[in-house]
């Protein structure tokens, strides 16, 4: 199995928090976002991550080679990074080769590690990460679902629902799906809707599903967060990285 990452975007919501760096290279307890993703890929066992970069992708390249990951990290430069993560969502699968099963995942988010547990393990081939436990709001990705059918995968919510939870932004995907959220991508690029956010072409192929396909696991209670905004790093800091486990340090 392999685990497919987007660090390409610019972050321009922190403003001067990250000093021009990709938003993978904040470093929390000591340790970049980056090296904890590759040591959580690596402790979970997968065999290989490919990293979509863009804004100063020679900073990405020269933390994988500090750390030593040179021989686990693959990695996939998108010239068009300023266009937003759909186009970067496709510049990564289209680098696959698609013969098994892979993680795609944010590069933004200090997480427990039990999450990629989570992912790997038994279960159904094609799932979400689901936090209940979330504030309501404008900026969360939700996922909704009614009498056990996904019935929506948006920030903005429109429909009946039973059950609802945040997106973590990370998610397993069978070689099927991961070619059809390829394909749709490439149907969003002939359409010049290249500025559309990644989550709208994995919403398409989630609602086209049959039932079944797609599943869940919930992750309430797990610390996480995704950081977008000033605040989220003081958040990191002082909520999430101390209730992280030893096992959370590269």
């Amino acid at each position: 199995m392999e685990a497919l990452m987007l660090a390409a975007g610019i972050g321009d919501r922190l403003g001067d928090s990250v000093d021009g760096r990709p938003k993978v290279l904040m470093q929390f307890g000591g340790a970049t976002l980056l090296s904890r993703h590759i040591a959580n890929l690596r402790a979970a066992g997968l065999d290989r991550l490919t990293v979509v970069t863009g804004h100063h992708r020679a900073m990405i390249e020269d933390e994988i080679d500090r750390i030593g990951a040179s021989d686990f990290v693959h990695i996939v430069f998108n010239p068009d990074y300023r266009e937003g993560s759909l186009v970067s969502m496709h510049v990564g699968l289209s680098a696959l080769d698609h013969a098994g099963p892979i993680l795609f995942m944010d590069g933004d988010v200090l997480y427990d590690r039990r999450m990629i547990d989570r992912l790997v393990g038994p279960g159904c081939d094609n799932r979400f990460l689901l936090d209940r436990g979330f504030v309501p709001g404008d900026e969360p990705v939700k996922i909704c679902l009614s009498g056990g059918r996904f019935v929506e995968f948006r920030k903005k919510v429109d429909v009946e629902f039973d059950l609802w939870g945040e997106s973590v932004g990370f998610f397993r995907f069978a070689p099927d799906i991961a070619r059809a959220l390829r394909a749709r991508c490439e149907v969003y690029l002939a359409e010049g809707r290249r500025l559309e956010p990644y989550e709208e072409v994995i919403r398409d192929v989630l609602l086209a599903a049959e039932d079944g396909v797609f599943g869940y696991e919930d992750v309430t209670g797990l610390p996480w967060i995704e950081i977008d905004f000033p605040d989220d790093i003081r958040r990191a800091e002082v909520e999430i990285l101390p209730r992280l486990g030893e096992g959370d340090t590269p």
